[in-house]
């Protein structure tokens, strides 16, 4: 077929039909703008465009499909009800905007130019998509290796989620190979000549993904699904010489889909430039500030005079006496807010204590915490997490310390209007998971 015959080509209804729902569908869901915000001043232009989505989105729940009387927008989650909502005006303005479509223009042939640049907009986003979640595992920050708090976490305790997190964040060689194959995605898809195996690649990476998130409750599962979506998009417009080359053992025709002839040199020029630009904004400066968040710090801590040594030892600490008003509380089971047990972590300070006490952040039956030390009056100083917005500035407890040697740490102090005293005894417990093991040789099953 000539590049005239090609262009002049008749499309039947239902691929008319289906280009117009997914070219609305699409360009709503993918909107790979919004991911460029790294390049400076490009966010005063975005934000506009958030807050009109976000108006829309909660105007459409509140007048037509009212997923929930008040909309969670977590940008953690794809899955909150904020989502769900969009997720359904998205389809119902492109089922609208596709009919209205197609009866104003039902004599149109075929949509080559205009399908060629929706295929550019959803390349470019899983470019986007690809280079965002690579650098993020290749640099070990999306799933962390297994913190002593949740190794000490009984493991039928543990969400669905945590279960899938730690299970890649225990292999930092699974997930830089994952991160590698995912910048490889983004690369091949960079380009005309090998977006089509860029394409076929993000399938199979992308539906492994979504599976996960669907088996494991993730709660990105809406993203994940758009995200297969778009792959399925690129592959379809390429299908017959997919299945030529791969099924039915025939030449395959020249790909066409992500060729536009441009007439003019400076349309050549601008192309190279944008894409250029879009290059550093996608993936240079992302890997810029990875680098400098994994090693930044330590780069400049060498420079930088060096901290006094923290007066507490990171490890596990057992809890031998627990008196509160200089009562000893026996250690029950069915005592629930007695600590059991005490970890500091290793790396920023951080930890958590076997106990139900709602003071502390609750996860899966321990209390986390973060704790700043002040070695000169011998206080520690226990905070909530970050994640518990402004609650994570104020002190939660403060206690008195004293370090009779290497195993022990002694804590008095007033929680509310009691006094508490806690004598903690360095436990020897070690954690199989936490130590790297490999065999070539296996004779027994583990």
């Amino acid at each position: 077929m000539t590049l005239v015959e090609y262009n002049n080509a008749y499309w039947a209804f239902w691929k008319k039909i289906l280009f117009r729902f997914f070219f609305i569908y699409l360009v709503l869901q993918a909107t790979p703008w919004m991911w460029l915000d790294n390049i400076p001043g490009v966010y005063f232009i975005t934000r506009n465009y958030k807050y009109f989505i976000d108006w829309i989105v909660r105007a459409a729940n509140a007048k037509i499909f009212h997923v929930e009387k008040t909309l969670v927008h977590n940008s953690t989650s794809s899955d909150g009800s904020w989502n769900w909502a969009a997720q359904w005006l998205y389809t119902s303005v492109a089922l609208c905007g596709c009919t209205i479509w197609s009866l104003i223009e039902r004599k149109k042939n075929n949509y080559i130019k205009l399908n060629y640049w929706l295929c550019l907009i959803v390349r470019y986003y899983l470019v986007l998509v690809s280079f965002e979640y690579g650098l993020v595992k290749i640099f070990l920050r999306q799933m962390p290796f297994p913190s002593q708090s949740q190794m000490a976490t009984p493991l039928g305790d543990l969400m669905p989620m945590r279960l899938a997190w730690m299970f890649i964040g225990y292999s930092k060689t699974y997930e830089a190979f994952a991160g590698f194959i995912e910048i490889s995605i983004g690369v091949l898809l960079l380009f005309r000549k090998t977006a089509t195996l860029g394409a076929l690649l993000a399938l199979a990476v992308y539906i492994n993904v979504a599976v996960i998130n669907l088996s494991y409750d993730v709660p990105v599962k809406l993203f994940s699904i758009n995200v297969v979506a778009c792959c399925l998009y690129l592959l379809l417009n390429d299908v017959n010489r997919i299945l030529c080359f791969f099924v039915f053992n025939k030449p395959a025709a020249r790909c066409s889909i992500f060729y536009f002839s441009y007439s003019k040199k400076w349309m050549h020029n601008s192309r190279y430039i944008l894409k250029t630009l879009f290059i550093i904004a996608a993936f240079i400066i992302p890997f810029y500030r990875y680098w400098q968040l994994k090693y930044g710090h330590h780069i400049s801590s060498v420079a930088a005079k060096p901290n006094p040594p923290d007066p507490i030892k990171p490890g596990i600490y057992d809890v031998v006496v627990f008196k509160v008003n200089k009562d000893s509380l026996p250690i029950l089971s069915s005592d629930s807010l007695r600590w059991q047990d005490v970890i500091f972590e290793h790396g920023p300070h951080s930890g958590s204590i076997k106990t139900t006490d709602t003071i502390f952040r609750q996860r899966y039956r321990r209390g986390y915490f973060q704790y700043e030390t002040n070695a000169a009056q011998h206080i520690i100083n226990f905070r909530k997490l970050p994640t518990d917005s402004a609650m994570s500035k104020a002190i939660i407890l403060s206690m008195h310390y004293e370090i009779p040697n290497d195993s022990t740490i002694q804590l008095w102090g007033k929680k509310n209007n009691d006094s508490l005293y806690v004598l903690l005894k360095r436990s020897n417990r070690h954690f199989q998971l936490g130590e790297k093991q490999f065999h070539w040789l296996s004779d027994y099953s583990q």
